[in-house]
């Protein structure tokens, strides 16, 4: 297995490959062979990241079953991380993947991956970035579908290339959810369960009213869609928009200087997680040079905080 466990090697062994290297970064997220790989998949991206967030309840994953059945439709393959939220007991994700998420096991263009969120606060699990920069070098979509929104959980929007916030009409979110610091995460609105007629265009009212006293995107209009999932309805719509954001990210540079601040951001992460405030203080600036790898950097701080500090709690 750990002769396969390059770049290389999981893209041609399947989901069983990928399978077996999220397992071995998980188990060894500091070793030679996590991050030559990941290294690896930093500098070969292909896919448009997404990420799907909004408050528990509102369809998230009604919508990204229909997301999957769209883009398989036109041959993208599509690469998925459901973060749900941690058993006590086992710490394990308490809902899993396979209870919410439809897919053909047999179709190889489709991988889906269950993470549990534990004590990760943002809405996301520890391993959700590095999942999703090998992911995002094998597939042609990656999508994240968030355990959940609140007032801590603005994570997703560092992680991913657009965000997708849903909301749900008639439940009173569309107000409680799109306060200033959520109100600043989506790129695209989406209105879950559009069927219901007269609520979904209180809630598309609501969120434009709220959108509107908040500071967003240079130049990027962000759409309030309403979609009914589960009938099929406005998912094209969406699924548009989507490709319309990934367009608007490739003129000028900003694809690149998004993913640039993603991933200083990320490597400042994973010194607090791991050494604490002391240990990023210790770790001095984190600052990246245009293009560089932050996973060719995290071994090195990794090694000398370690040895300075010893092993992390």
């Amino acid at each position: 297995m750990l002769d396969a466990l390059t770049l290389d090697g999981v893209r041609a062994g399947g989901k069983g490959a990928l399978a077996r290297a999220l397992a071995h970064m998980e188990s060894n997220p500091d070793g030679a062979l996590t991050t030559d790989l990941l290294t690896a998949a930093w500098r070969a991206p292909r896919a448009h990241a997404i990420g799907i967030t909004g408050p528990p309840g509102v369809g998230k994953s009604t919508l990204v079953n229909a997301l999957i059945a769209t883009w398989r439709r036109e041959g993208r393959s599509v690469g998925i991380i459901a973060v749900d939220p941690s058993s006590r007991r086992s710490g394990g994700a308490l809902l899993g993947d396979r209870t919410r998420l439809k897919n053909d096991p047999e179709d190889q263009g489709v991988f889906v991956r269950s993470m549990a969120a534990r004590d990760h606060l943002g809405g996301l699990a520890g391993l959700t970035t590095a999942a999703m920069v090998l992911m995002r070098a094998i597939y042609d979509v990656v999508l994240i579908e968030s355990v959940g929104v609140g007032q801590s959980e603005t994570e997703i929007v560092t992680v991913t290339d657009t965000v997708v916030f849903c909301v749900q009409p008639g439940s009173g979110d569309s107000l409680q959810y799109m306060k200033a610091g959520i109100a600043e995460i989506p790129h695209i609105v989406a209105v879950t369960k559009a069927d219901m007629v007269e609520a979904a265009e209180r809630a598309r009212a609501d969120v434009a009213g709220a959108l509107g006293m908040a500071e967003h995107w240079d130049s990027w209009d962000v759409p309030i869609l309403k979609v009914a999932a589960g009938r099929d309805q406005g998912v094209d719509a969406l699924c548009a928009a989507i490709d319309r954001h990934a367009a608007w990210l490739d003129v000028g540079n900003r694809r690149a200087r998004t993913r640039h601040t993603q991933a200083e951001a990320w490597l400042a992460d994973f010194v607090r997680e791991r050494f604490g405030r002391d240990g990023l203080r210790r770790a001095g600036p984190l600052t990246l040079a245009r293009g560089e790898c932050p996973f060719a950097r995290h071994g090195t701080i990794a090694a000398r905080l370690t040895h300075a500090t010893g092993p992390a709690l």
